[in-house]
């Protein structure tokens, strides 16, 4: 399950990156803004994945 959700984070991020870059190069302000908050929503599903595996060992 956590692979899982790992693997949902850092398609957030990828995702995220890809909306902000189109909005940049189209200009549109709003897509750039929505493409940084999927990076960070995706940042901070790895970090707590991360968080659960450190103390699952």
């Amino acid at each position: 399950m956590a692979g899982d959700q790992k693997a949902k984070g850092k398609k957030e991020q990828v995702k995220g990156k890809v909306k902000e870059a189109i909005g940049r190069a189209t200009g549109n302000e709003r897509m750039e803004a929505e493409g940084r908050a999927a990076q960070s929503k995706g940042d901070a599903r790895q970090a707590k994945e991360k968080a659960k595996d450190v103390f699952k060992h």
